[in-house]
């Protein structure tokens, strides 16, 4: 393995977290857009940097909601509030920055920001070791050895990072019986159901004896009774689920290493700071300009 190492930020997870975060923060432009959720992106963002230290660092997106799993069950994420009316003129603003910054925003229509993270960590782990930022525990399927994801806790700098001893120990599954455990348990906050009345407890032991779930079915009459009756009674949604469950690792998306390498353009990076009234980060990004660290120090 060579030296890169690449942070995927999955954008959204960090703005939402910082939104609520900083919602005491009455932090604006001179026009009057918030900007609070933008500045605790950027702090969320840049304590990341500080922590793994990479050398590559992109950054990917939802673009809408309809996607292809929208089109498959109508009922998908459809529990979701509407976003806060404070928060959403930052969704553009927070790409306007993290572009400043040198950094890509990345994302495809028709797709989650989940997929093309996961297309974009398994085509980067070739070229170095992948720690992808979020607060999702679904991205949790695509550990392997040169991809690490790192889960946001409560508390900025608090992370839990998975590598697949980690998820082994923590989880009791492997990566990718996230996705089983998913097309059995469902996910509320994803609004699929899985399988009636099987819990997390029964989906773990089932999968530590039968692997996944093609190999729950095909040992349904060695089930308890109860337990093969709940399946087979839902067994259209079971399998629709851990559809909707996996990730697309082959979303039509690309981003070459060059393009993500962390140096950020003070000169670029200056004005929007200035513009978003966001001058007390600059020092926090000076260490990664550039220029010689001399010459950030002087522009800041």
């Amino acid at each position: 393995m060579n030296e890169n190492k690449i942070l995927i930020v999955d954008g959204m997870a960090l703005l939402f977290r910082a939104y609520f975060a900083q919602s005491y923060d009455a932090r604006r432009m001179a026009d009057g857009t918030p900007t609070n959720a933008v500045y605790g992106f950027l702090q969320y963002l840049f304590d990341a940097v500080g922590r793994f230290e990479p050398t590559h660092v992109l950054c990917c997106w939802d673009l809408g909601s309809k996607t292809f799993r929208t089109e498959i069950y109508d009922s998908y994420k459809a529990n979701r509030p509407e976003a806060p009316a404070d928060l959403i003129p930052q969704f553009t603003l927070v790409k306007d920055v993290v572009a400043a910054l040198g950094i890509p925003n990345l994302g495809l229509e028709g797709y989650e920001a989940d997929d093309c993270i996961g297309t974009l960590s398994t085509k980067l782990s070739g070229l170095g070791h992948v720690y992808v930022l979020t607060g999702d525990q679904d991205m949790l399927q695509l550990v392997t050895e040169s991809v690490h994801v790192v889960i946001m806790k409560k508390g900025r700098g608090n992370y839990a990072v998975y590598d697949i001893d980690f998820l082994r120990e923590d989880k009791g599954v492997h990566p990718f019986q996230i996705i089983e455990m998913k097309g059995l348990t469902g996910d509320t906050s994803d609004n699929y159901p899985g399988v009636k009345g099987i819990g997390e407890k029964t989906a773990l032991k089932l999968l530590q004896e039968y692997e996944s779930i093609d190999g729950i079915l095909d040992n349904l009459e060695s089930l308890s009774k109860s337990i093969k009756a709940k399946i087979e009674s839902d067994l259209d949604m079971l399998h629709l689920s851990r559809t909707l469950a996996r990730i697309n690792i082959d979303v039509p998306i690309h981003c070459e290493l060059d393009a993500c390498q962390l140096a950020v353009p003070m000169e670029t990076a200056q004005p929007v700071f200035e513009q978003y009234r966001l001058t007390s980060l600059l020092k926090l990004i000076g260490k990664h300009a550039q220029a010689p660290l001399e010459m950030a120090n002087s522009i800041l």
